[in-house]
């Protein structure tokens, strides 16, 4: 039904589906910090493991809503796009979020953050490689690319949880002068506001399963208005998907990022973008079980562009966090300003790429 509207009124739908995720997500967010609180998920790899899939609802609704109608260029793009498109997040957060004269990676600058950047680059590796992988070798609707990436997601957030309760260098691994408050304070913060407000647990549930009923239902609205839009533009599912449904998708990340900066919890706002990141690439093996083909040998040109471009914004930001530049230009970190140009340029090449054939 959604396909046969006129392009005005997808217009519309798009706008609206992203407006209730954009909502949706924000609530959904604060209420899994707060139940993660009360519940004693912390940073075990099972509540790792959940906040993850929790808070990159969207993409998973987008993701098996275009797997299960085939329009697997849609799916890839949204993944590899919301990598890339997520890493300028912190561009926004770094301009908009921080106070002061310090960049967010100063302020941020810590090994566990680094180590989770790497985890980034590792998964999104395996994708390259998964890619260039026989169509053909596939068991139970499971390609080995899309597997192997699971198992090092996983394997990277059991060290991670090591990691993070404590590793053996000066300060636990965060730099001097940089977040005055522990890593995830802001966490605590949202609990007590709510307990303020006579916030039950009970109520924190129920809003938690609305927001993420609302959320899914939102990534599936603006998956196939998208894929019109799409059709109606003469724009590829690719170009589409990592683009504006990945800029769509990515505004609860947005709001969410600049409330942990605010609060002066930026090591928390860096991990969150990172760790949605990893998790993406995870997708795939969904998208494999949910379409019955294995998606990463069917990558295109522009797929692995893609990640080629995700990897490099991730690589700039970690080597952020490595040297701290202090010195800000346009009101934000050099290595913002440096992936903010990669990501335009890239996005141009990406283009280039797509008319090319690729």
């Amino acid at each position: 039904m959604i396909d046969s509207l006129p392009l005005p009124l997808l217009l519309l739908v798009f706008a609206g589906a992203a407006a209730f995720v954009w909502v949706a997500g924000i609530r959904l967010s604060n209420t899994t910090d707060v139940l993660s609180s009360r519940l004693g998920l912390g940073e075990a790899l099972g509540g790792l493991i959940m906040l993850a899939i929790v808070t990159n609802l969207p993409e998973i609704a987008i993701t098996a809503s275009a797997a299960l109608s085939h329009a697997l260029g849609v799916a890839v793009g949204n993944i590899l796009g919301g990598v890339a498109i997520q890493t300028v997040v912190l561009v926004v957060l770094d301009l908009f979020g921080v106070r002061g004269k310090d960049a967010l990676t100063y302020r941020a600058a810590s090994l566990l953050l680094v180590l989770e950047g790497a985890l980034v680059i590792g998964v999104l590796t395996v994708a390259v490689m998964g890619s260039q992988l026989p169509q053909w070798l596939i068991l139970w609707r499971i390609g080995p690319g899309g597997l192997l990436i699971m198992v090092l997601w996983v394997v990277g957030l059991y060290l991670l949880g090591k990691a993070r309760s404590g590793l053996p260098w000066h300060e636990k691994g965060d730099a001097p002068g940089g977040q005055e408050e522990p890593h995830g304070h802001s966490k605590a913060k949202k609990d007590q506001e709510a307990k303020s407000k006579g916030t039950s647990t009970v109520r924190a549930a129920i809003v938690f399963s609305a927001a993420a009923i609302i959320t899914l239902a939102g990534g599936v609205v603006l998956e196939r208005s998208g894929e019109a839009i799409a059709g109606h533009i003469g724009m590829s599912g690719i170009l589409f998907g990592s683009t504006f449904l990945a800029a769509a998708t990515a505004l609860p990340e947005v709001s969410t990022g600049l409330t942990s900066v605010r609060l002066g919890d930026y090591q928390l706002a860096i991990s969150d973008i990172f760790g949605g990141n990893a998790f993406l690439p995870v997708l795939f093996l969904m998208a494999s079980l949910l379409s019955g083909v294995a998606v990463l040998p069917q990558a295109q040109a522009t797929d692995i562009y893609l990640t080629g471009l995700g990897i490099l914004l991730t690589a700039v930001y970690v080597w952020g966090l490595i040297f701290r530049p202090g010195r800000q230009v346009l009101g934000m970190g050099i290595d913002s300003l440096v992936v903010l140009i990669l990501y335009l340029v890239g996005v141009a090449g990406l283009v280039a790429v797509a008319l090319g054939g690729g």
